[in-house]
């Protein structure tokens, strides 16, 4: 199995329960994370440490020399799940039965690296998970399952990825054992319906107030645990050349009532932060200033003197 990434796990234990032929776990190496710049191990990789299973961390899977150790362990299959690298088609062609993957959308809807969040930024009301053949076009094989789940109101895309991976480990098993047995069949995907979903960037948690309150409040949803959603905001009485403070949204309430342009802050006491969007507007539930902590909205109001008429976002900066 090639696994990197949480949305891996779930398939990866059920495989090794249901199997005792699963070669080795192919995941990526570890990358230093946080202020001290400690390699962190994934949390895939430390379960099949636990489970005994050889765990291989190559840079470039698709490196002849790696594919020579993918050779020599003679696997039947490859099956994949939020691994991180594309596969060549020198890699694809190793494994008698080819190789699949569990895709995190009901394809061919946002084919790409971010199906999860990109399904919440769009408002979808349903999403799921697919098992496909593995082919070197990107998320292009045939359909051999889905599952599908309804997207709940408030949920984001962390917790709607993790109930997304324990949807699919149970299809990724039975994939297995249908191609084992030779009684799969494969689906095409309609390619004239096909959305893609680009591998997120730091500025697309970026708010734009000029959009509905329920596009922001999808929007902050998605763009959790990363890369968070952020405004700014350039706090009255400061020098015309200091930077607006740049402020992290958690958590907001979509209001259909609003007043006033995008950006515009309606009201600010006790537990009541509410900004005008381009309709409706936007409660304030959970803040947080780089390298501070996230706190409520009381908590945030009692620390930072936010008042109605203030304005928040690139308006602030104009």
């Amino acid at each position: 199995m090639l696994g990197t990434g949480d949305f891996a796990v779930p398939s990866f234990l059920a495989l090794a329960e249901s199997s005792p032929h699963l070669l080795a776990l192919i995941t990526q190496p570890g990358r230093p994370q946080g202020r001290k710049q400690e390699i962190v191990v994934s949390q895939i990789a430390a379960r099949a440490s636990e489970l005994q299973i050889p765990v291989l961390q190559p840079e470039n899977v698709n490196a002849p020399e790696f594919l020579d150790v993918v050779r020599k362990l003679e696997p039947d299959l490859l099956i994949t799940a939020a691994y991180g690298q594309i596969l060549s088609a020198d890699l694809l062609s190793i494994p008698r039965l080819g190789g699949i993957n569990l895709h995190g959308s009901i394809l061919p809807a946002y084919r790409g690296a971010s199906p999860v969040a990109r399904a919440i930024q769009h408002g979808d009301q349903e999403t799921g998970v697919t098992v496909i053949r593995m082919t070197p076009r990107i998320d292009a094989g045939g359909m051999i399952s889905i599952g599908r789940t309804e997207i709940q109101p408030n949920e984001t895309a962390g917790e709607l990825e993790e109930r997304l991976a324990a949807l699919g480990a149970p299809l990724v098993v039975d994939a297995v054992e249908a191609i084992a047995s030779g009684t799969y069949t494969e689906l095409p995907q309609d390619r004239r319906i096909v959305t893609r979903a680009p591998k997120l960037k730091k500025e697309d948690g970026q708010i734009d107030w000029s959009r509905s309150s329920q596009a922001i409040h999808n929007l902050v949803r998605a763009m959790q645990p990363w890369p968070m959603a952020f405004t700014t905001w350039r706090r009255a009485g400061r020098p015309e050349t200091e930077p607006p403070l740049r402020v992290i949204v958690h958590q907001t309430e979509p209001l259909e009532q609003g007043g006033g342009s995008p950006g515009l802050v309606l009201e600010a006491f006790a537990d009541r932060l509410i900004v005008a969007a381009g309709q409706g507007a936007v409660r304030l539930l959970k803040l947080q200033i780089p390298g501070k902590k996230p706190a409520s909205a009381s908590e945030f109001l009692r620390g930072y003197r936010l008042v109605p008429g203030d304005r928040i976002g690139p308006l602030s900066t104009d």
